[in-house]
């Protein structure tokens, strides 16, 4: 999924105003943690503009994708409580739980000012997530059933689809 910042346009986090980023972020006790333009993310999987996690702190930088933020954020919300002990750069998680991050990251895409969950599958598109339909939005409306009951089975959104707020349990 990696691409360069000057080839794909999708929404960058200096786009956000990043105090509604660290509010939503924070219900979950994640930190978001800005890094110089152009310095190295610590903790990033991918490298580049790639968000990093370390513990309970999200680093970006003003060119990281949202919707690489937002992956890595619910990441952390759905792994275990033992995974988040010791958390550094790989957040691991099985097949099940990368189908529900991406479910939860378009969700939680409505709830940052500056977003939308249509806006979200379109940047995901663009950098080029991959979905059996072919698209997120695809994927999201006839094919995610999957990941919306692991979310549900794990506490992470409750039975009518939404979010409850909470980390997995």
């Amino acid at each position: 999924m990696n691409k360069s910042s000057d080839t794909v346009p999708v929404t960058r986090c200096a786009e956000l105003d990043p105090g509604a980023l660290q509010t939503l972020l924070s219900v979950f006790g994640l930190q978001l943690e800005f890094v110089a333009p152009h310095a190295a993310i610590e903790g990033s999987f991918w490298g580049d503009e790639e968000a990093g996690l370390i513990d309970n702190r999200l680093l970006v930088r003003d060119d990281t994708p949202v919707h690489s933020a937002l992956h890595e954020a619910c990441h952390y919300i759905c792994m275990d409580s033992s995974r988040r002990e010791g958390l550094h750069t790989d957040a691991g998680g099985d097949y099940d739980e990368e189908n529900g991050v991406c479910y939860l990251q378009i969700l939680l895409a409505e709830h940052l000012p500056g977003m939308s969950q249509s806006q979200m599958m379109a940047d995901m598109d663009a950098w080029g997530y991959s979905f059996r339909l072919g698209c997120s939005a695809q994927w999201f409306k006839f094919d995610a059933d999957d990941a919306a009951n692991w979310l549900k089975h794990h506490g992470i959104i409750d039975a009518a689809g939404n979010p409850t707020w909470k980390l997995r349990h």
